[in-house]
């Protein structure tokens, strides 16, 4: 089953990005290099709970 996640930014720790994943695939944290329209580069977004 898939999960909704949120994606924050590891620099300025605003919620940018909306996500699902599969829970039985990666039952660990994501981790993706994605923009941050804050920060005006793209960073490390982390799954937040």
């Amino acid at each position: 089953m898939r999960t909704k996640i949120t994606l924050s930014c590891t620099e300025c720790k605003h919620r940018n990005y909306n996500m699902t994943k599969n829970k039985a695939t990666t039952p660990d944290r994501v981790e993706f290099k994605k923009y941050c329209p804050w920060c005006r580069t793209h960073t490390v977004h982390r799954e937040t709970r």
